[in-house]
């Protein structure tokens, strides 16, 4: 078994069958990549691994417990942490205080601004911090207001504000959309520091092969909210189905790679 796993999950919306029949299975310390045309149900899918949306059948577990009906809060204390596709930090915070929000947001999700501009004195989260910062490359940037930085570098940022909750799990939802080629190689460099060097578990939704073929060790293929095929990125590049279902011909595969 793996630490996520999704059965028989089914979701209509009004006559549009958005998932149908959706078994996946993530092993522990892997990356599993979901990918598929505009409306196979990827986005629903990952709604449905965050407790977002409640499939109308089947199950969501994540090491053995449901996620169904969760709040955000509840998602983030089971381990399970979110990047989404357009990165959601507090731009007039500077980078140090956008790092620090997870270590002290409330039950209920929100979080006292004057504890975080306070914490400099308390050593541990500020090392923490620090920590953090360094491991993603950004701890020169510290003082600078979110709102100043790059796209690339505000997935970035975002990212650090998952990895100081250590999650056993992170969702990426299209990390590189909207970057320019170096930003999409500087995140796929993170992505991999991160795999190697901590004890956690991605799923990521991405269009850009080039993005999918460079980190991930599994591979489900999405058609029209069904499973079309799950399989090693070595296999799904040829696959007849997949070739002709999302990826194009052979030459455009390969060149994606």
């Amino acid at each position: 078994m793996g630490i996520l796993e999704v059965k028989g999950v089914n979701k209509r919306f009004g006559g549009l069958q958005a998932l149908g029949d959706v078994n996946l299975s993530v092993a522990e310390q892997s990356v599993h990549a979901i990918i598929g045309p505009n409306g196979a149900g990827k986005s629903t899918l990952l709604n449905c691994l965050v407790g977002k949306l409640i499939p109308d059948t089947g199950s969501v577990m994540f090491d053995g417990q449901s996620v169904l009906g969760r709040s955000p809060h509840q998602i983030n204390q089971m381990g399970i942490s979110r990047v989404f596709q357009t990165p959601e930090i507090f731009g007039d915070l500077t980078v140090f205080e956008n790092v620090l929000i997870p270590c002290f947001a409330r039950r209920d999700g929100a979080f006292e601004l004057n504890a975080i501009r306070s914490v400099r004195s308390q050593r541990d989260m500020a090392e923490k911090a620090e920590q953090i910062l360094m491991d993603v490359n950004m701890v020169d940037k510290r003082h600078m207001h979110a709102a100043s930085l790059s796209r690339g570098d505000k997935r970035r940022l975002e990212m650090a504000m998952c990895l100081v909750q250590e999650p056993r799990l992170l969702l990426l939802d299209e990390p590189t959309a909207g970057m320019a080629r170096a930003d999409t190689n500087n995140t796929i460099d993170l992505l991999r520091e991160i795999k190697e060097s901590r004890d956690i578990t991605m799923a990521i939704i991405e269009h850009d092969m080039h993005v999918v073929f460079s980190l991930a060790d599994r591979i489900t293929v999405l058609a029209q909210g069904t499973p079309l095929v799950e399989d090693t990125p070595e296999n799904i590049k040829g696959h007849p189905k997949v070739q002709e279902a999302y990826l194009g011909t052979t030459q455009h595969a390969t060149a994606a790679h």
